[in-house]
């Protein structure tokens, strides 16, 4: 998943939390990443952090409910990708450190 915040603090902030809630396994912290972008008529020039969320399919609704509820922004992006392919190792990881759900992806 892909999200930003305002400021490395916050973003640090956000994947604290949802690396001790088990709904990411990691979060990747990408600092200074600088986003135009329309709001509310106007165009927006900000400094974001980046966050690039490693999560499943399945955690999705939790993971975003959990965004929208910490996060500062008024419309916060949550944003899942999809990957076409993983290293089996890398994903038993991933499986072993998310909250188990039944349908885990």
């Amino acid at each position: 998943m892909l999200s930003t915040a305002a400021s490395p603090e916050e973003a640090e902030r956000l994947a604290r939390s949802l690396l001790d809630a088990r709904l990411a396994a990691c979060v990747n912290l990408v600092p200074g990443v600088r986003s135009l972008y329309r709001w509310r008529g106007a165009v927006e020039d900000s400094s974001e952090t980046l966050l690039l969320i490693k999560t499943s399919r399945a955690l999705f609704p939790r993971l975003s409910a959990a965004l929208a509820g910490l996060h500062s922004y008024e419309v916060p992006e949550v944003l899942a990708l999809s990957v076409a392919g993983v290293a089996e190792p890398y994903l038993s990881w991933l499986a072993g450190e998310l909250e188990p759900t039944e349908a885990a992806s």
